[in-house]
């Protein structure tokens, strides 16, 4: 996993799992703390994650909104985008463009 960016923006690539998760949640909540305004967090590098990885950025969201702030998500994968709309996680977080139809459940 690598991220790169400032309070502003960041940009997330390769793995967001639970060998990752501590780097990762120490770099978003370094962000958090230092900047103002919308957070934005480029995932479109992301190539993997797990519950850990997707509990990074809830707790990430959760700190900005405690810091004033909030964490806007960009280039969200299409498999990321069906598991933030099978768990509603959606709803809540700030997806930039929104979720792709195709992400969408088959009904």
């Amino acid at each position: 996993m690598h991220i790169r960016g400032d309070h502003a923006e960041l940009v997330v690539g390769g793995r967001l799992d639970v060998r990752t998760a501590a780097d990762a949640r120490t770099a978003l909540h370094s962000a958090l703390d230092e900047g103002t305004g919308d957070l934005l967090l480029d995932l479109s590098g992301l190539t993997s994650w797990d519950a850990a990885g997707l509990g990074v950025i809830m707790g990430a969201h959760r700190r900005a909104g405690r810091c004033g702030r909030r964490l806007v998500l960009r280039g969200v994968p299409l498999q990321m985008q069906r598991l933030l709309v099978a768990t509603r996680l959606h709803r809540i977080l700030a997806i930039e463009g929104g979720i792709v139809t195709e992400a969408l459940p088959r009904v």
